[in-house]
Order: C-alpha cells, then structure tokens, then sequence
C-alpha cells in the first residue's frame, strides 16, 4: 500500500538512493542485489510519478470547481490586446506602404536571409605564439574520447530549465531520466568523435521576431 502523504518527499528520497548506486556503479561493478534494487527505486519512482501527477490535477479540478476560472475574461483580453499590438499589418518598403501576408513575408525574408547567407572573406593576419609545448599525455587527450563522466558534468553544469532545442525536452529531463538515456547520449557523441560531424537538423531553432517598438512599420537589421 503506498502512502500519498509527501508524495515529492518519498520521489526525492528514491532519487538520492538511486544517485549513490548510479555513483557507485561508475567506479566498481554493482552486485545482482544491486542491480535488482536500482530498478526497483527506478519503477518506484515512475508509480510515485504518476501518482502525485494524479493527485496534482485532481486538486487542480476541484480547485476550479470550487472558485470557478474568475480571471479568465481578464486574462483573455490581455492575451488578445498583446497579440494585436505585436501583429504587422503594414510595413514601409522602399517608401510605400506594403499590406497582406505574402507581401510582408517576402521583405522581411529578403531582409534577414541576405546577412545569414553572406560570405565573410578573411584578409587580415593572425600570429600566434605558443610559449609550452603540450606533453605527450596532454596531447593525447584532445583526442581521447569522452568518458560518461565527463558528459554528466557537462550536463549537470546546465539550467534544469534550459533546452537545447524546440523539442522543449530540457536538462531536467535529462537529469531525472539520466539512466535511462544515458546509452543513447554516448551512442550519439561517439558516433560524432568517430565522424566528427553533427546529425542533420540539430541545431535547429525557430527565430522569433521581438517588436521593440510601438510602430513597426520599417525593417531594420
């Protein structure tokens, strides 16, 4: 029978014990009984999960059952007011005014694809002195490949709430399913130290225009 009471105390105390066996199985080789125990912790931790998910949107539901959405007018015509005031409707294009979706896309694509496809030609001339030299150890490091233990301080060195990308999975995720994704994610990076090249499409982002003004009738770089 599981006990609902600090349901968030009980997940971040499976979490610890699982983090010092996590800890322990990178320096030595756990035992059967510790293995079985680490999935057990893990499958605790998901029943936890999904219990207090539960109980959270229960509380939710009576919640506005009881007093009712009293804001929602509010916050709708707020959402509206903002979405009006940051359209464009018109733009000024070499001194006329332009209206409608496809004549307002084709300028403003124009604008900012010319800059990112711009070829920047290097004349200038970069001496570089080196005072040391790298030993024989040293050196063989740059090349070395990345253990899991370096990836995780990478990883825990980020915001829980930062994401990489617009698939909106963030480092917390990554923390809290760590055993899980872990073979993947050193899957992916030796795949990129063995090719040194990236997979398609993973630096993908979606570029947001940010009105800075009241009057957004001119285009500026």
């Amino acid at each position: 029978m599981t006990h609902t009471d600090n349901l968030p105390g009980q997940i971040d105390s499976l979490k610890q014990h699982l983090s010092v066996l996590d800890c322990k199985g990178e320096d030595e080789v756990l035992s059967e009984a510790e293995i079985e125990k680490m999935h057990g912790i893990i499958s605790d931790i998901h029943s936890l999960s999904r219990i207090n998910t539960s109980i959270c949107w229960q509380q939710s539901m009576l919640l506005w059952l009881r007093e009712g959405d009293a804001n929602s007018e509010y916050f709708h015509s707020v959402l509206v007011n903002r979405w009006r005031r940051n359209a464009i409707y018109l733009i000024m294009v070499d001194g006329v005014l332009v209206e409608g979706v496809n004549p307002i896309r084709e300028p403003v694509v124009s604008l900012f694809a010319s800059p990112l496809k711009a070829c920047v030609v290097w004349k200038g001339h970069v001496r570089i002195i080196f005072s040391s030299r790298l030993s024989f150890l040293e050196d063989g490091s740059l090349i070395k490949s990345f253990s899991l233990k370096e990836v995780k301080v990478v990883v825990w060195d980020f915001d829980s709430y930062k994401s990489l990308g617009p698939d909106v999975i963030n480092f917390g995720f990554i923390k809290d399913f760590c055993l899980n994704l872990k073979d993947y994610i050193m899957r992916f990076i030796s795949k990129f130290h063995r090719n040194s090249k990236l997979t398609k499409g993973i630096n993908n982002n979606f570029i947001a225009l940010t009105p800075k003004v009241d009057s957004r009738q001119k285009l500026n770089v």
